[in-house]
């Protein structure tokens, strides 16, 4: 029959094989230090079980009140290890199960009795499975089916030593049946771990392709979405039901004389135009939209509206918003401007080549009509087929702000006259 002592050796070793295959994951990727912490909780749950397994060997000092205490020292390496997982804030609510262990132990009814021991042990391991529970649960609301799923297992494992407590305070079983019970306890908590383990291991799985999936979507340089990112967000915007707008706006931006800033002031003043350009545009394009790098130098912003005005408004707020930053390469002002080309087209009629073809004929009329301003191709114009080149009087010239602002300012003076 098993006893307490084959339990926990059981246990022990459990605890070493996976701190070892946490411990390789650790040196395989140093970036992520949540595995050094599991394997240390692993670790030092092995070294805890096994002090109390050697009972009658060493002193009851470590047998009893270290080795518990160290043992439940494992479950919060665990619980840190969540919490730096998610980059969260540690928190010493963690040491609360040895906590509870160490004052409840000192307690003389407590310490003079297996029992009374063994329902301290489990409320503390339940406060520690529960604390794990909510460890794993991210505070930023994201949805991991993993996550769900390893939130029950600990909550289980928390009912689970809860129950063992209420059981045995019930019952009061004679030491040696106690002693047997304890055994099998160890068991069904060391398999309760092992599959919050494997459940982990599916969490981390799930993390690490969303994080490939999102660099294979991102331009390097910038941070903002790439071709393939704005295709797949483009996919979602132009889907059917997927918008209460009827029509989709497609803003193609292209800087300015890009290769006199390269071949002037060098290709890291380039790059540091982009940035600030890509940086300029997304705190601008809404959150229901899409922005991102088509190559080289050129951005694009997909963005659901009402109206024309709508585009027309975001086109001339970043153009302008732009024109204004100061952008330095060493000591020099870097001269950056950056023309923009819209084309609107209803949802029913939109495709991807339509409206990109649209948006860059617009960008090239607004590029002969001197660069630094916004020319709109509206749906009329880009339900159109393209031609090799636009007409000298095609689409829109959208006013820019300053001749808004000189405009009121000349209406204001004719009104006093």
């Amino acid at each position: 029959m098993l006893n307490m002592t084959t339990g926990l050796t059981i246990w022990c070793s459990e605890a070493i094989t996976l701190a070892t295959v946490l411990l390789l994951a650790w040196r395989h990727d140093r970036k992520s230090p949540a595995y050094l912490i599991w394997a240390m909780g692993f670790t030092v749950s092995a070294v805890g079980f096994a002090l109390v397994a050697a009972r009658g060997i060493l002193p009851d000092i470590w047998t009893i009140q270290i080795g518990n205490a160290v043992a439940l020292l494992g479950e919060s390496a665990w619980i840190f290890g969540f919490r730096l997982m998610d980059k969260r804030k540690l928190e010493w609510s963690a040491l609360l199960p040895p906590v509870i262990w160490l004052i409840g132990v000192s307690l003389p009814w407590v310490s003079e009795s297996f029992v009374n021991r063994v329902i301290l042990y489990d409320l503390a391991g339940a406060a520690g499975a529960t604390l794990l529970a909510f460890a794993v649960h991210p505070s930023d609301g994201r949805r991991e089916p993993a996550r769900g799923q390893l939130g029950v297992v600990f909550m289980t494992l928390a009912c689970f030593c809860f129950g063992s407590a209420i059981w045995m305070a019930l019952l009061a079983p004679a030491l040696e049946d106690a002693m047997i019970y304890r055994g099998y306890m160890a068991l069904g908590y060391g398999l309760l771990v092992i599959v919050a383990i494997v459940l982990n291991g599916k969490l981390l799985m799930e993390r690490s392709e969303r994080r490939w999936r999102a660099i294979s979507i991102t331009d390097t340089l910038t941070g903002v979405l790439n071709r393939r990112g704005l295709q797949e967000s483009y996919d979602i915007l132009a889907g059917d039901g997927q918008q209460r707008t009827q029509k989709l706006a497609a803003l193609l931006f292209d800087l300015d004389h890009f290769k006199k800033i390269n071949d002037r002031h060098g290709h890291q003043a380039g790059d540091t135009v982009l940035v600030e350009f890509a940086r300029v545009a997304r705190q601008f394009v809404p959150r229901s939209g899409a922005f991102g790098r088509m190559g080289g130098e050129e951005f694009v912003a997909f963005v659901p509206i009402d109206d024309q005005s709508q585009a027309e408004a975001l086109a001339e707020t970043i153009r302008a918003d732009f024109c204004r930053v100061p952008l330095l390469a060493g000591r020099s002002l870097v001269p950056a401007t950056v023309s923009i080309g819209v084309a609107i087209m209803t949802l029913d009629t939109v495709s991807w080549d339509r409206l990109v073809s649209s948006a860059d004929r617009a960008l090239y009329a607004a590029k002969y009509a001197g660069r630094n301003c916004t020319i709109v191709f509206n749906e009329m114009e880009s339900a159109k087929e393209a031609d090799d080149a636009p007409a000298a009087d095609e689409g829109e010239l959208v006013p820019t702000l300053d001749d808004q602002i000189h405009a009121l300012r000349r209406m204001g003076t004719i009104a006093r006259m």
